[in-house]
């Protein structure tokens, strides 16, 4: 079950950082954008560290506080939540 998750997390990662890094592409081209709606919702699903790593990486959405302020929650969320699961399993 560990494995499953951790190749999950490992994919969900790899898919947000290819569609982050491609949505700078776009903007650079001036061309049509991934909705940022999309990006959200693959960083809820897993991918936020990813697109943490490459806001500061790549230089993209850094500067907007409205896309940067979701991201960072809801990697404090996955945080958190993977600290609660810690706690759990070494306290069984």
């Amino acid at each position: 079950m560990k494995c499953y998750f951790a190749y999950y997390i490992v994919t969900i990662n790899i898919l947000a950082g290819i569609l982050f890094s491609l949505d700078k592409l776009l903007a650079r081209a001036g061309r049509r954008r991934i909705p940022e709606l999309l990006l959200h919702f693959l960083e809820a699903l897993g991918g936020c560290f990813a697109t943490t790593f490459l806001m500061t990486l790549i230089r993209h959405k850094n500067r907007k506080f409205s896309y940067y302020g979701w991201t960072y929650f809801l990697l404090a969320l996955w945080i958190f939540g993977a600290g609660i699961i810690y706690f759990i399993n070494i306290t069984n």
